[in-house]
C-alpha cells in the first residue's frame, strides 16, 4: 500500500514563507509525475506546481516567481518552498504523485496540508 503524507503547513503572515514536503511510502516501484494541488473552501481543487522525474517543471500563473517545486528522488519526497505568501494563497494544499507498483500505476494523493496566510 502506498501512503502520501505532506507536512509543513502552517499560519503566517503575508509576505512570509512555508516549505511544504510529502513523502510517499509504501512498496513502490517508481514515481514519475510529482505535483501540488491546492483548494480554497467553495473552490475547486487547482494544480499549483507539478515536477517529473526528469526534472521538468510547470507551475500555475499566479505563483511563478514565488513559489518552487523541488524533489528528493533518493527519499521519494517532494518539496514546495512558498516565498511572498499572500493571503489568496490560503487554502489545503495537497500533494499528489503517479506511483508504479508491481501491480499497477495509478495517482495517488495525500490528505493534505492547511496553509493559511493572514493579512
Amino acid at each position: 500500500q502506498v501512503q502520501l503524507v505532506e507536512s509543513g503547513g502552517g499560519l503566517v503572515q503575508a509576505g512570509g514563507s512555508l516549505r511544504l514536503s510529502c513523502a510517499a511510502s509504501g512498496r513502490i516501484s517508481s514515481i514519475n509525475d510529482m505535483s501540488w494541488y491546492r483548494q480554497a473552501p467553495g473552490t475547486q481543487r487547482d494544480l499549483v506546481a507539478v515536477i517529473t522525474s526528469a526534472g521538468s517543471i510547470n507551475y500555475a500563473d499566479s505563483v511563478k516567481g514565488r513559489f518552487t517545486i523541488s524533489r528528493d528522488n533518493a527519499k521519494n519526497t517532494v518539496f514546495l518552498q512558498m516565498n511572498s505568501l499572500k493571503p489568496e494563497d490560503t487554502a489545503v494544499y495537497y500533494c499528489a504523485a503517479h506511483i508504479c507498483t508491481v501491480v499497477r500505476c495509478q495517482w495517488y494523493w495525500g490528505l493534505g496540508t492547511q496553509v493559511t496566510v493572514s493579512s
